[in-house]
């Protein structure tokens, strides 16, 4: 079989180059130049591990408060974004995080939007939020949802700041094209239930009788941390660590058994002093912030260290150990119910 001479390539070349040129034109392009790319072998994210140093964000947070208000911020929030998704508030490819600080006496103006929102409190008592007529206070380690589409707006009552993380489905809700906003006719939205009254009828494993899911996130606002704790301390007490993940557990809708929001899902563990957890590895990114303790976790070829509050985030298919100094939870979340909906979600431990 003979093979193409040099001045034969050269000639194949050109012919080739001239047809991709053609194709150009009418806004098509030939598969087999992209498909390695298209198609890998393994998940290849655009993002890359990276961590935020809690003491050093919230300097710049307090300083933000010097400069604008939360009203006329509508969020005032810092984004945190990944080194490699600047300008693109993206933490992960499908999604994103901030801090949002709310100052004694302010209120951030009630609004409601497509996309889904998650909050874990970090710091301050006297904040709140209001969902869908009910008002929630925050405090230090709760975490709370905000469903899509419904009505929130946030306030600080005590006499100091209040700061915490926001994780919303930003991007995912972008790619579909679906976004939409919405502002409240007031400032606040109006409060009519009294609060504890979702926490009442959903979070104390019981359901309204003949309840009915309405939509597919939680109808309970507020996971308080005292329980999730609680849940932790007992479950170390008494049963085995996992090799990979210590003792983890992961929110869930009471009236489904699902995650909290159909795009996200959130989670939270405990981590013993001295415990270094196996290789492990998903598809679905996952940020993390430290509720308590330090530490250390090696993210692919690279190894971050932690502290309280500071937020971390491994990305998608990335191997990861965590190794503590001392005792710590570790909350987090990620899209992989979305994931799973799509059939789409793999782990690999070890």
């Amino acid at each position: 079989m003979s093979h193409p001479t040099s001045p034969e390539i050269q000639v194949q070349e050109s012919v080739r180059r001239e047809f991709y040129q053609r194709l150009d034109s009418y806004s098509a392009a030939p598969l087999w130049t992209a498909l390695a790319k298209l198609v890998t072998s393994e998940p290849r994210p655009d993002y890359v591990p990276a961590c935020w140093n809690y003491a050093q964000m919230r300097a710049l947070l307090m300083e933000s408060g010097d400069l604008i208000t939360a009203s006329e911020a509508e969020r005032r929030v810092l984004v945190l974004e990944n080194p490699n998704l600047r300008g693109l508030s993206q933490i992960t490819q499908s999604l994103y995080a901030g801090l949002q600080l709310i100052l004694p006496g302010e209120i951030a103006p009630s609004h409601r939007h497509a996309a889904a929102a998650l909050r874990l409190v970090i710091e301050g008592n006297g904040g709140y939020t209001a969902v869908d007529g009910e008002r929630i206070t925050m405090h230090p380690g709760d975490f709370i949802i905000t469903p899509s589409w419904t009505f929130h707006d946030h306030g600080n009552l005590g006499s100091e700041p209040v700061i915490w993380l926001d994780g919303l489905d930003v991007p995912i809700v972008n790619m579909f094209t679906t976004s939409f906003f919405e502002g409240y006719p007031q400032e606040t939205q109006a409060i009519v239930r009294p609060e504890g009254d979702a926490a009442a009828r959903f979070g104390a494993t019981l359901l309204p009788l003949e309840y009915t899911p309405q939509s597919a996130s939680s109808p309970l606002f507020v996971y308080p941390y005292s329980r999730s704790r609680e849940a932790l301390d007992q479950l170390y007490r008494n049963g085995p660590l996992d090799a990979h993940h210590g003792i983890k557990l992961q929110y869930a809708n009471p009236a489904t058994g699902g995650s909290p929001m159909p795009t996200m899902a959130a989670f939270t563990q405990f981590l013993p002093a001295g415990f270094k957890s196996e290789n492990y590895q998903s598809t679905d990114g996952t940020i993390y912030c430290v509720v308590e303790g330090r530490g250390c976790s090696r993210i692919g070829e690279e190894t971050v260290e932690w502290g309280p509050h500071d937020v971390f985030v491994v990305p998608a298919w990335a191997s990861v150990q965590h190794q503590p100094s001392e005792d710590s939870v570790l909350f987090s979340f990620s899209d992989r119910p979305a994931q799973k909906a799509l059939g789409l979600w793999r782990e690999k431990r070890g």
